[in-house]
């Protein structure tokens, strides 16, 4: 008897013998034969049956690029070195002074902020010019690159926001930074600034209202669901939280504060003062958390004096004495009361769900594009090359080339300036200025963890769509 799983049909072999010997042989065959047929057709059930199968051509896929990996390719080995030295660059600049504090206002939107006030200006049923004009707006006032909204992007559509607000201010925030605007307009011209600026602010409100049409089955459904939810009592007056929540936007904001191409002027001097404006905002947050969360007058003292103190031992090295607060906020929110611990748990939350792909996206984008200034697996030359003139595919590559590349803060107009000294044409350089501080490939990652596949493809579409749309019109004038 030949043992197999029961249900598993025999395979036949013809029955040809000719000596003891071959006898012996095919016997042998034929029960191999069934041995890895019924292994295979048990698999195959199964992987359908748990729906596994789905995870065999990734293993495929990883096996088979370990197992092609060239050797001595020099190329390869600087794109190796290259993911790695952005991975570090993005851990030391943008990790501790604009993530943590973004995870920190995000866990404040879900436990704070009154799901009644997001639904009432930024839900399905608001007033569509209330809910965009707050949405394309309100990314103006915060210096943060393309991941560092998704925190905050997160945390209002958990809340409530409609998927049209919330994809126009996951578009506009860091689109229309206003130091970027500035510095874009000084670098590249006024012409190009102001095309910049105009682009960002009506392109995010073309973006949402396009994603809330396409999407609109699912946005009517949320919205007759919150139509029966109790509305729950605030905890505590508006003013109040908004206040809250303008000390924690300002510390991110002057912490990120990025220095101007001038010596003189408010931005400069907001710059030189931008650690003792946060310190500043940071001391007012002390006091609202003694004052209305509840927190030990003790414990948020002796914090306060430890930071100062490291502020002042180490004046060169501000992130000693920012990662010192940092702690100290989430040892005081930890052992607070049940409202501070549960704004604990959620930025934690939002922390755990965002970083790890963050950086898995900053390393792929290391790997495939490099740094400024440096190449990865992809030459530079093949870019410049391909973003001349002002055709259509110049200026889609130019979109779809800024949609995967990863720009901190205010990189992006360096980086424009060698692409146009190379003979990027103007109407590339603004598709690439539109779609690339909103986007990038570890941006797409998180996007997908929060809104799935469908929308996520929708959105990055229409970003590259209208960048390109935008760079033609642009060029053409």
């Amino acid at each position: 008897m030949t043992n197999r799983p029961r249900g598993f049909p025999a395979v036949e072999f013809p029955r040809i013998v000719f000596c003891p010997g071959l006898l012996l042989c095919l016997s042998s065959t034929k029960r191999i034969g069934e041995g890895v047929v019924s292994v295979l057709e048990y698999n195959v059930n199964m992987s359908n049956r748990d729906g596994e199968w789905k995870i065999l051509p990734a293993f495929m896929a990883v096996f088979l690029a370990f197992y092609f990996l060239p050797d001595g390719w020099d190329r390869l080995d600087r794109a190796v070195m290259e993911a790695l030295f952005l991975a570090k660059s993005y851990a030391r600049e943008h990790v501790l002074l604009c993530l943590v504090p973004a995870f920190f206002i995000a866990g404040a939107i879900a436990v704070f902020l009154s799901r009644a006030a997001v639904m009432k200006y930024l839900g399905p049923r608001a007033s569509k010019v209330m809910a965009y004009s707050v949405a394309s707006v309100s990314g103006s006032i915060l210096a943060v690159c393309s991941c560092t909204v998704l925190p905050l992007f997160a945390g209002i559509y958990r809340m409530g926001a409609g998927l049209g607000p919330a994809t126009a201010f996951l578009y506009a925030g860091p689109a229309i930074n206003v130091l970027a605007l500035i510095l874009t307009a000084r670098v590249l011209g006024m012409e190009i600034g102001v095309a910049r600026a105009l682009g960002a602010v009506l392109f995010s409100i073309v973006i949402g209202l396009v994603m809330h049409f396409m999407f609109r089955r699912e946005e009517n459904a949320k919205a007759e669901a919150e139509l029966v939810m109790p509305e729950s009592e605030a905890v505590r007056p508006l003013w109040k939280n908004a206040l809250f929540f303008a000390g924690l936007t300002a510390i991110l904001v002057f912490a990120n504060w990025a220095e101007p191409g001038d010596t003189s002027g408010l931005w400069h001097t907001v710059f030189s003062l931008k650690w003792f404006l946060a310190g500043a905002a940071g001391l007012a947050l002390a006091v609202m958390l003694v004052r209305w969360f509840g927190a030990g007058f003790w414990e948020v003292a002796l914090s306060a004096c430890g930071v100062v103190l490291l502020a002042l031992v180490f004046p060169a090295t501000p992130a000693i004495p920012f990662v010192a607060g940092t702690i100290a906020l989430a040892l005081i929110t930890g052992r607070g009361g049940s409202e501070t611990r549960e704004w604990l748990g959620q930025s934690w939350g939002f922390a755990k769900q965002i970083l790890p792909l963050l950086l898995l996206g900053v390393l792929i984008s290391g790997a495939l594009l490099g740094r400024p200034g440096h190449e990865g697996l992809i030459p530079a030359e093949w870019i410049a090359r391909a973003v001349g003139g002002n055709s259509l595919s110049a200026n889609f590559f130019a979109a779809f080339a800024g949609a995967l590349m990863y720009f901190a803060t205010l990189t992006e107009v360096p980086i424009l300036q060698g692409l146009m000294g190379s003979g990027m044409g103007k109407g590339p350089a603004l598709a690439l200025l539109l779609a690339g501080p909103a986007l990038s490939l570890p941006n797409m990652l998180v996007i997908h963890s929060v809104l799935r596949i469908k929308k996520t493809v929708a959105f990055v579409a229409l970003v590259v769509a209208m960048a390109t749309l935008s760079g033609l019109i642009y060029g053409g004038l």
